[in-house]
Parts: C-alpha cells; structure tokens; sequence
C-alpha cells in the first residue's frame, strides 16, 4: 500500500482535532536502542482453534501439508528469526521443516531468496504443548515494509491449531512437503488466518523503538479493505518509520475470556504486548465490547457478557498501565470511538463509553492518550462515528477511518518529550533465544 508518507515534521489537521497529550510522571523517551539487537517486526496474538469468523483450518489442523504464510514486516535488517505458538496445543506440534523468503506474488517467492530455518541448528523440532519458540537467526536481508513467506513443513498430524483467526490476507496450504517451492503453484487452498506464526523479528536494521497497538477488532483490522495492508497498525507504520506491532484480536475483552474471542487482556497482556523484543511504547484502544456485548441478546458468541460499569473497565485499564510501567514501557491509552448505531450501542453503552472516555482524558494515568473519539465523530452528532470513516456497520472504521486512527497516535507519538531514557523490552518467555 502506498497511502500514506514516512513521518513528517507537519501532524496533518484532522490528527490535531482528535490529538490529546498527558505528560506523566516519568514520561519515557522514543528511539533507543533495543537491547539484544533483535526487534519485533510483525506479530499475530494467538488464538484457541475454533470455526473463526470465517472459514479457517484450525479445527482440523495439519497433516502431511505444507502452510505458507505472506507477512509484511514494520522493520527491516539482514538477519530474521520466527516466533512459533502451540499455546493452545493439547500435545507436541512436531515441525518437520520451515522455510522463510522474500515475498513473490500469491503464493510464491523470489527466486534464491529462501533460507531454511533452523531451531537450536535442528530443521526439525518438538513444539511443546502450550508452549512457545523461536527459531535460530537466518541471513536474510528484507526491507522495512516488505513482506515476508514463512513456509512451515508439518509430516505428521498436528491436530487443532493454535492461529489467529482475522488475518485479512491469504495465507496458503499444499499437500506433502513443498517448503522450497518458489512458484506457488502447489498451495491452490487459502484461507485468511494465520497458524503457528506469532511473530517474526530482524535485526541488523535501524533499530528503532517498537510500538505494539493492543485491542480488539478495530485494531485488528475489520473492515480494511482484506489484502491491502490498510489495517490502522499498517497506517501507523507508514506514518511513523518505527516498527508497529498488531496485538488486536476480533471480539477481546478487558475483564473477561472468550472461547471465541481470545483470553482477556490483562491476562495476555503480557505475552502479546510486553513481551515483544524491541518494544518502547504500547497503545492500549480496548472495552467496546466488555460495554457493548450486554447490549447484544441474540448472539451466541458475545458471552460472556456482563453488564460493566466503568470503575470496573477503568479497573482493568489500571492494570495494564501498572503492568507496563513495572516493564518500563509508556503506556498509551485511546478512547473509545463513536459507535452510536452499532449492535453495541444502548443507553448502558452510552452511559459507560462517555464515564470511560472522560477519565482516560482527564485522569493522567496514561503516559498520553489518542483521541479516537473525538477524531472520527459525526460533526452532527458526537455520539456516532463520521459516515466518512465508518465502513458500514457503525462500529469499524474504513480504510479512510483507520489511516486517520494512524494520523492522531503518530500525532501522540511525535509530540511527547523526551523526559528520560525508556525502557526497551528485549522479549521474554521464548525457549530458542
């Protein structure tokens, strides 16, 4: 996607609208070394296996198959690693082989660009039940904002998949064993989740602070245009020329688990967010749902659903911030947007969306926060998102909506001081380091 420029000195107008910044206590600077040499530069948060919003293979996972997976990365370098879950196995995932290569159209790859993967100098590898790993450094120079194949060989029978179910672009499967095929040609299934793959970092780049944007469906990217990298952590990339990291998950709750929709976020918080090489800044945009799922009595997937008040989700949103900072990381909070009209709108929803967005703005417990709220309203009406923004059902922005979404956290981003030397996380909680 070529929407949007590398960040420039000039914060566009409509960011400006919707831009808040609270200086905290200890603010922390951007743009410091991460330690170890290794950053994050694309991330997926893993999901249990389940039917998913749409058609996936996490049910019946794997067998003799080969998975290829097209990512674009937020930060470049001349070595990559990958980052492999099983959180949600109940048994080994036994990796025969996996591959990583610059991208090709589909399925296919540049010819000479693959390099096998190896895992503590093994091809092969034991992925223990709930368990996460990374593989060993291959030479391999990539580009920031290029995009990257990681093929994984599975001989056996993996059973359900750990994946992340709203990927909103191709991922590909062959049968038998088609690690360095460079066509395409063999992998004819496709759905649009991802399996296994959590992460994958570089180093021997810029090495520039990352940012992990940490939510629910809006920052997961529905209602993007699927397979044009148009999600609100892609803009930011774009706009920032520092490394975003996508911890949205479609449906997640604050203060409760999903079967469907992820664990809660103070519980993933830490893996998802924290724990991510490189990583400065997390921007916290969640609650819609915990809000909006009451609201909703006709759909069996939005359970749990407790009416929440919002010393309750303003509960939750302290424990992230203590979470963060005990990390040494800034912690960004962002209002709920406009969702007057949505199946989460009501008068509970009303009531709690404004209680909870008055004291992200006016409290200070945030290191800043972006003014989602404010930036996508309706001029005529604060209480619904602007049509303009609104990608149809009221609740998700459009492609136009997430770019402005990506306009004010940079606005945030680039106007906060530096006030002292920021904590970078080196990553935790990986075997294979």
């Amino acid at each position: 996607m070529k929407l949007f420029h590398r960040r420039s000195a000039v914060v566009p107008l409509a960011a400006l609208l919707g831009l808040a910044l609270l200086t905290a206590p200890g603010a922390r600077a951007d743009n410091v070394t991460p330690r170890g040499g290794w950053t994050a530069a694309w991330a997926a948060s893993p999901q249990a296996p389940s039917t998913g919003f749409t058609p996936n293979w996490s049910q019946e996972g794997f067998s003799h198959q080969t998975v290829r997976q097209v990512v674009r990365v937020t930060e470049g370098g001349d070595r990559a690693r990958i980052r492999l879950s099983n959180l949600y196995g109940t048994s080994p995932l036994v990796l025969t082989g996996a591959t990583i290569a610059r991208a090709g159209k589909g399925a296919a790859v540049q010819r000479g660009s693959t390099r096998a993967l190896t895992f503590s100098g093994r091809e092969s590898v034991s992925v223990p039940a709930h368990g996460e790993l990374r593989s060993d450094a291959a030479p391999i120079r990539v580009g920031r904002l290029e995009s990257v194949t990681v093929t994984l060989y599975l001989a056996g029978t993996t059973g359900p998949a750990t994946y992340h179910s709203q990927g909103f672009t191709n991922s590909y499967r062959a049968s038998g064993d088609r690690r360095r095929d460079s066509s395409g040609r063999p992998f004819t299934d496709t759905t649009q989740s991802w399996y296994y793959l959590s992460g994958v970092d570089v180093s021997g780049g810029g090495a520039r602070a990352g940012v992990v944007l940490f939510g629910d469906s809006i920052t997961d990217g529905f209602g993007s245009t699927p397979g044009t990298d148009r999600r609100y952590p892609d803009a930011l990339a774009e706009r920032v020329g520092r490394p975003v990291l996508n911890a949205g998950i479609g449906g997640n709750l604050v203060l409760n688990d999903s079967a469907w929709y992820g664990e809660r976020a103070t519980a993933r918080f830490g893996r998802d967010a924290l724990d991510q090489p490189g990583v400065s800044t997390v921007v916290v945009l969640e609650g819609v749902n915990d809000i909006g799922f009451s609201e909703v009595s006709d759909q069996p997937t939005y359970k749990p659903s407790p009416v929440i008040g919002s010393s309750e989700l303003i509960a939750g949103y302290r424990e992230l911030i203590h979470a963060g900072h005990a990390r040494g990381l800034r912690v960004i909070g962002a209002t709920l947007l406009p969702l007057k009209g949505s199946d989460h709108w009501g008068s509970h929803a009303a009531k709690v969306s404004g209680e909870v967005n008055r004291w992200i703005r006016t409290s200070g417990e945030f290191d800043g926060y972006a003014d989602f709220g404010r930036a996508l309203a309706d001029p005529a009406d604060a209480d619904r998102m602007n049509p303009v923004y609104d990608s149809g059902d009221h609740l998700h922005p459009n492609d136009a909506g997430y770019r402005l979404m990506a306009d004010t956290v940079a606005g945030v981003l680039t106007a906060s001081p530096a006030t002292g030397r920021e904590t970078v996380s080196a990553g935790r909680g990986y075997p294979g380091q």
